[in-house]
C-alpha cells in the first residue's frame, strides 16, 4: 500500500504539517521518536521562557526589597517541569489523539526516492515531508569532550546546583541562559569569538545589550575570544583557556548554535543539502526530489517555533494540493526574550544597502517613550530603516521592555509594505511601549525630544 503523505518528525513543524493535511481530507502516516513535540515545548521556548519568568520575578523583588532574593534552585526547576508536562500533554499529546494520523515512534530513512524504512518495515508514499528538527552544534575545541559540558537540555534541567558558569556564544540562547542563571544567584560570564555580541543584528541594538548586560546584571561579556582548550580543575571546577586568558567555573554551557538533524540517508532519495547543512529547498519547501518537502529546523534557515509552524502547514498544502504557497520572509519576527526583550523584523540597514536600497534610519532612545519612563524602564532604544525614496519601512529593531509585542505590529507593517506615514497616521494607544514605533516613525521628519506626549 502506497501511503499519500508521510510526516517525519513530531515537532513544532510537523504538528502543523498533520493538522493541514487532515484538514484537507489527507490521513498522514507521522515517524518521530524521542519526546513529543520536539524542541520547543520540551528543551526550548516553554521552559526557557519559564525560567526566564520566574527569574524576572526574583529579580524586581530583590529591586523593591533592596536587597539580592533569589529562589530556591531545585524549586524553579521543579516548577518548569510541570509547565512543560502540562503543555506537551494538552498541545501535543492530546491534540495527537485529535486528528486522524497513524503514528510511529522510531527513526526513519530513505531506502529510495519514494520510500523510507522505519522499525525494519518499508513504507512507501506519494510524498513526504520532512521535519526532524535540529541539534545543539558542539564546536571542536581540545579536552571538550572529556571535560564535560552542557548544552540547553543541560541547562534546563541541572543535576546540581552550580556557583559559576561560562557559556560559550553570543547569540539569544547564550543571552537568555546567562540572565536566567544570573538572576538565580550563579556568577555568569559570556565568551564570544565574534567582535561582538548578536553579530548579525544592528550594531546599536548589539552594544547596547551588551552595555546593559554588563553593567545592569553585572555579566561579563567577553568578545572577540577564542578559546585553545577545556581541562578539569579538580573534581569540581573547569578551565577555559582562551587567548587572552583563563576562566574557571563550575561548569560550560555551550550556545553554539544548531545544525539540522538530517541523517536520514538523503542520498537515496536524490535530496540534496544547502551550505548551512540543511536540506535544500525551494521557495515552496520542495526539496531536490520532487516528491518530498521539508519544513522547520531541519532547513537550517532561520530557526524559529512560529516559522517552523507556517512551513509545516505550508509544506503540506504544498505537497498534498500541488500549490505554490510562499513565506514573506521579509516579515519574519524574531525576538530574544532577556529582559529588556530584543526583537526584530526586516533587514538591517547593511542587508538593505547590500540589496540596492538607498536607506534612511533613525534611531530613538526609550527614554523618549513616555510608557518606558512611568515603568521606570529607560533603558534601550529602537531603530528604524527605510527606503528612502519610497519611505517603506525594511527593518526594525528594538531593545526595550515588551519589544517582543511590539514587533508584532513592525512585521505586520513590513507584511504589508508600510510607509512611515502609514504607522504615523495610525492612532496608537497612550501610554504604551507600541508607540516607541510611531515615535521612531515620527523622528524622521521631526526631532521627538521637543514633542509633548500625545502631539501627532
Amino acid at each position: 500500500m502506497t501511503e499519500d503523505l508521510v510526516i517525519i518528525g513530531y515537532g513544532a513543524a510537523g504538528f502543523a504539517a498533520l493538522i493541514r493535511a487532515n484538514e484537507l481530507g489527507v490521513k498522514p502516516v507521522v515517524i518521530g521518536y524521542g519526546e513529543i513535540g520536539g524542541t520547543c515545548v520540551n528543551v526550548g521556548c516553554v521552559p526557557s521562557k519559564r525560567l526566564l519568568r520566574i527569574s524576572e520575578l526574583y529579580y524586581y523583588t530583590s529591586q523593591i526589597l533592596g536587597k539580592e532574593v533569589f529562589p530556591d534552585f531545585d524549586s524553579v526547576f521543579r516548577d518548569k517541569n510541570e509547565i512543560v508536562n502540562a503543555l506537551r500533554k494538552e498541545k501535543y499529546e492530546d491534540v495527537l489523539n485529535s486528528y486522524d494520523v497513524k503514528l510511529i515512534r522510531g527513526k526513519a530513512y530513505f531506502v529510495s526516492p519514494k520510500a523510507i524504512k522505519v522499525n525494519g518495515e518499508i513504507i512507501e508514499a506519494r510524498k513526504f515531508i520532512i521535519a526532524t528538527g535540529s541539534s545543539p552544534n558542539i564546536p571542536d575545541i581540545r579536552g571538550l569532550k572529556e571535560t564535560g559540558y552542557w548544552t540547553n537540555v543541560e541547562a534546563l534541567s541541572p543535576d546540581r546546583k552550580i556557583s559559576s558558569l561560562v557559556i560559550i556564544g553570543g547569540r539569544a540562547l547564550a543571552l537568555e541562559f546567562a540572565q536566567i542563571y544570573k538572576r538565580l544567584g550563579v556568577n555568569v560570564a559570556i565568551l564570544q569569538r565574534s567582535e561582538r555580541i548578536l553579530p548579525n543584528w544592528e550594531p546599536e541594538i548589539s552594544l547596547a545589550v551588551k552595555s546593559y548586560l554588563e553593567d545592569t546584571e553585572r555579566i561579563p561579556v567577553l568578545t572577540n575570544i577564542k578559546i585553545k582548550e577545556v581541562r578539569k580543575k579538580g573534581s569540581e571546577s573547569k578551565i577555559i583557556v582562551t587567548d587572552k586568558g583563563e576562566v574557571e567555573a563550575d561548569e560550560i554551557l555551550l550556545a553554539t548554535g544548531r545544525k539540522p538533524n538530517t541523517d536520514l540517508n538523503l542520498d537515496s532519495a536524490g535530496i540534496k543539502l544547502n551550505d548551512s547543512g540543511g536540506i535544500k529547498v525551494d521557495d515552496e519547501l520542495r526539496t531536490t526530489n520532487p516528491s518530498v518537502f521539508a519544513a522547520g529546523d531541519v532547513i537550517g534557515d532561520l530557526m524559529l517555533e512560529a516559522l517552523a509552524g507556517k512551513e509545516g502547514s505550508i509544506a503540506s498544502e504544498n505537497a498534498i494540493l500541488d500549490a505554490h504557497i510562499k513565506i514573506d520572509k521579509l516579515s519574519i519576527p524574531q525576538a530574544i526574550f532577556i529582559e529588556p526583550n530584543v526583537a526584530r523584523v526586516g533587514l538591517t540597514q547593511l542587508e538593505a544597502t547590500r540589496e540596492g536600497y538607498e536607506t534612511d534610519y533613525r534611531v530613538v532612545k526609550m527614554e523618549n517613550i513616555a510608557k518606558a519612563r512611568i515603568l521606570r524602564e529607560s533603558q534601550g532604544l529602537i531603530k528604524m530603516v527605510i527606503d528612502k525614496r519610497s519611505r517603506k519601512i525594511l527593518g526594525v529593531q528594538m531593545f526595550g521592555k515588551y519589544a517582543s509585542e511590539v514587533i508584532n505590529e513592525a512585521a505586520l507593517a513590513i507584511r504589508f509594505r508600510a510607509t512611515i506615514s502609514d504607522i504615523i497616521d495610525t492612532i496608537h494607544v497612550f501610554p504604551t511601549m507600541s508607540e516607541s514605533l510611531k515615535i521612531v516613525a515620527l523622528s524622521f521628519i521631526r526631532d521627538v525630544s521637543k514633542m509633548s506626549c500625545c502631539v501627532d
